[in-house]
């Protein structure tokens, strides 16, 4: 569905290189509470920060930050904790650098971006791409903390023991985890899924199919899906064995009663 641009002319206009951050700060943020604000688009969501600086906000939890210092970037993130919903002890940062060559080629480098202009499209663009890196180091973190926890627990059981029945909740956490993780990706943050603007600019596509190439989102979101599907298989195949391991000491229970019954039994016929 087609949507109407703003009409916005060129930014940073007197500068070649331009810093920008994405920093994955919560689960969601409330931009209702930004309607009183005055910004530039609204999907995404850009106001200005700072002497000259901009912010693009996304509703799935992240903040991309463009030409802000130090100083301009903490007041900003400290006025933002209002409006962060779940928010996390420490962001999943994204750092790029965007230099504007008029005669070069558009598209991203391993040391930058660069564009023939800044305007706010382009702006949208490079934010999208930065966005869900940031996302996506969040969660390669969290899968790299399970893998490592589903390690001990497989070592234990290539040894010939079983998972201890303390690991229950832990499993059950990981399965959770998968969920939640899947929940996120495909229906708020939709990884794959091209930006709107795309429909009413395509000749910006090609920008914005090399920044994601260079970031190599497409590939780790597949990497990330694999390795969350291998999770929740052994999960659950953990927990087939707890289970079957508790009717096991069942069963056992069951015959030492039986047999503790017959020999009462036999105890009072025989005296």
């Amino acid at each position: 569905m087609k949507r109407n641009m703003p009409i916005e002319k060129k930014l940073f206009s007197n500068q070649e290189d331009i810093a920008v951050r994405a920093l994955f700060i919560g689960k969601r943020l409330n931009l209702k509470k930004f309607e009183h604000a005055k910004r530039l688009t609204a999907m995404p969501y850009v106001i200005q920060v700072g002497a000259n600086g901009y912010a693009v906000l996304f509703r799935y939890g992240v903040v991309v930050l463009f030409n802000l210092n130090a100083i301009e970037e903490n007041n900003f993130l400290e006025g933002m904790s209002d409006f962060i919903v779940e928010g996390f002890e420490i962001p999943a940062i994204e750092e790029g650098l965007v230099r504007i060559e008029k005669k070069g080629t558009e598209g991203a480098q391993p040391e930058h971006i660069i564009l023939k202009e800044w305007d706010l499209p382009r702006m949208q663009l490079v934010a999208e791409v930065l966005a869900k890196s940031a996302v996506l180091t969040h969660y390669e973190e969290q899968v790299k903390d399970a893998f490592d926890q589903m390690d001990k627990v497989s070592s234990a059981m290539k040894s010939g023991g079983w998972p201890k029945s303390g690991h229950s909740r832990q499993l059950l956490k990981h399965i959770g985890m998968t969920l939640s993780i899947q929940r996120d990706m495909v229906g708020q943050i939709e990884i794959e899924e091209k930006p709107d603007l795309l429909w009413d600019m395509p000749e910006l596509t090609s920008i914005y199919m090399k920044t994601e190439a260079e970031y190599e989102i497409t590939e780790r979101h597949q990497a990330l899906r694999n390795k969350l599907a291998l999770i929740h298989q052994i999960a659950e195949t953990m927990m087939g064995l707890l289970q079957e391991r508790r009717t096991y000491h069942v069963e056992w229970y069951i015959v030492i009663l039986i047999v503790i019954e017959v020999i009462l039994g036999l105890y009072d016929k025989f005296m």
